[in-house]
């Protein structure tokens, strides 16, 4: 089984990735904690966990034994402009770094919808900002990656349906549950390989419409 570390495990889409794999047959999941007292939640899912932060430590301890990386830290624009900079783009430089460095085999990354044109979105434009420079980075990291740019998130129960391409030409919501299928999917080496994708909710199964993607259909 393929180790998968888990960045932002804690947070909502953290915890919907780690209660799916911890099914799966193929991966295992292993959740990347900032403090040691939010070890008890993965503990009580007998679930592997591993402490560091994106904004103090060397972060190479993290990546010892990991295969592929998910990353879905983030301040979602809402905790001022440090905070912003500080996790989604240097915490994002950071692990990407340190995931180079350990050879992992793929980096998936959960970006935001417009992180190339930041000054769409006023109120948003230094969060995406920083998400974007962050997607930058680790295309040119040399890492294979995926980079998933949903619309608006939700926490509604997955339709298990999408629209994707490369550049949507609308907006749209997402359920947080299918961004976190999403990103799993994106572990398989085949999909979405080196691509960078946004996703709102739509007609299409989910499997189905990351296969046409990959082959540019």
């Amino acid at each position: 089984m393929e180790k998968i570390l888990i960045v932002g495990a804690t947070g909502s889409t953290g915890k919907r990735i780690i209660e799916i794999l911890s099914n799966s047959q193929s991966f295992e999941p292993v959740a990347m904690i900032r403090k040691e007292e939010q070890k008890t939640i993965f503990e009580d899912m007998e679930m592997k966990w591993v402490l560091g932060d994106l904004e103090q430590d060397d972060l190479s301890p993290v990546l010892k034994g990991i295969d592929k990386v998910i990353f879905v830290a983030g301040s979602g624009g809402k905790t001022g402009p440090d905070k912003t900079t500080a996790v989604d783009e240097e915490g994002a430089i950071k692990i990407i770094d340190a995931s180079t460095k350990a050879k992992v085999k793929k980096f998936i990354m959960l970006s935001a919808m417009n992180a190339d044109e930041p000054s769409s979105h006023p109120k948003l434009e230094h969060y995406l900002k920083a998400k974007g420079e962050a997607d930058k980075y680790l295309r040119e990291s040399g890492l294979s990656y995926t980079i998933v740019r949903p619309g608006a998130l939700t926490d509604d129960m997955g339709l298990g349906k999408v629209e994707i391409a490369p550049k949507l030409d609308h907006t749209g919501e997402i359920s947080r549950d299918d961004v976190a299928f999403l990103l799993i999917m994106s572990l398989a080496d085949p999909l979405v390989q080196n691509m960078t994708f946004e996703a709102v909710e739509g007609e299409e199964a989910i499997k189905s419409a990351m296969i046409n993607l990959s082959q540019g259909k």
